[in-house]
């Protein structure tokens, strides 16, 4: 009897898009669906569809979604790393900021620390 032939691996391309849809969930989770008093001014803005391999997401002004964005998640195509920026890291929610998404990066769900 002939082992029947090994089918070729498909390696998927990483794109980081399912760790940003990860990392969008989560904030949009905690952030906004929990109704957090420090996030009350602000929605979020997924821009996930990136041809860019940078797939990313945004807080915006809440009822001004058209404005500039107050803040800039970014995956990157192939990394773990997350770029974020954007006049909220000046401001005094940035050690918040930088905490929870490092810590959601990481893969951790909890919403607090």
């Amino acid at each position: 009897m002939v082992p029947p032939a090994k089918q070729p691996s498909v390696r998927k391309i990483d794109t980081g898009l399912d760790r940003m849809e990860r990392l969008a969930l989560t904030v949009n989770r905690c952030w906004f669906k929990s109704r957090d008093p420090a996030f009350t001014g602000y929605s979020l803005a997924p821009e996930l569809s990136s041809f860019s391999g940078r797939p990313r997401f945004l807080l915006v002004p809440k009822n001004r979604p058209e404005e500039r964005p107050l803040l800039v998640v970014e995956g990157r195509s192939g990394s773990a790393e997350v770029d974020t920026y954007g006049p909220l890291l000046q401001s005094p929610l940035r050690a918040r900021l930088e905490s929870d998404l490092a810590r959601w990066s990481a893969g951790s769900g909890d919403c607090s620390a």
